[in-house]
Order: structure tokens, then C-alpha cells, then sequence
């Protein structure tokens, strides 16, 4: 999973509501549609860039392609996060640095 595009795909307004629509109920794109009162092609570039993410899965019905949400791509999202979270801060020690630079990025014997 490309964690970034994930975030981007997520980080749009409308993406994001199309996103629970589809936890709550499958959908297709004109039912999506009618309920965020977008164009059917809105819509569809949308759950393209979700789908594009690995955040959505089709399944065809009939005439109509019913999505819904990959729940493992969005579990492994919150894992990622806690791994973010879970990092711990370092402690500037000088000596750790390599070169003539300092801990906060400044030449040693200049003031900044």
C-alpha cells in the first residue's frame, strides 16, 4: 500500500464522503451521485482516484458496478498511523553529528 497516496486520496472533501457512504452501503456511481448531488461523471473520477489507492473494490451487478470500501486497506492505514505515532523522539546530542553541523542544522561556531 503507497500509504502518501492513500492520505491524498482521503485528504478530498468529497472522497472522504464517498468514502463512509460506501461503509455504510454499496453503491453505484448514479446512486452516489443523487446522494452527494454531483454529476455521475464527478463521481466517477473520484472513485477512480480511490480505487487507484486500493481503497475501493467493484463488483458488477447487472448493468451497474456496485462498490465498496477494501476494510484491510483502511486497517492497514490505522496501522501505519500508530507505527507514526509510536515513534519515539531522539535527543539532540551533538556528538551523534557528522560534519561541522550541529543537532538543529547549524554550522558549528555560527550563530544562527
Amino acid at each position: 500500500m503507497d500509504t502518501v497516496k492513500v492520505l491524498k486520496a482521503l485528504a478530498d472533501e468529497t472522497r472522504f464522503k464517498i468514502l463512509v457512504l460506501l461503509l455504510r452501503h454499496n453503491f453505484c456511481v448514479r446512486a452516489l451521485s443523487k446522494k452527494l448531488e454531483l454529476t455521475e461523471s464527478a463521481v466517477s473520477q473520484h472513485l477512480k482516484v480511490l480505487k487507484e489507492a486500493g481503497l475501493l473494490v467493484g463488483e458488477k451487478k447487472g448493468y451497474f458496478m456496485h462498490y465498496d470500501v477494501d476494510r484491510n486497506a483502511l486497517r492497514m492505514l490505522a496501522s501505519k498511523i500508530e507505527e507514526l505515532a509510536d515513534i519515539q523522539r531522539e535527543l539532540c546530542r551533538p556528538e551523534s553529528f557528522e560534519g561541522s553541523q550541529d543537532c538543529h542544522g547549524n554550522y558549528k561556531g555560527h550563530k544562527s
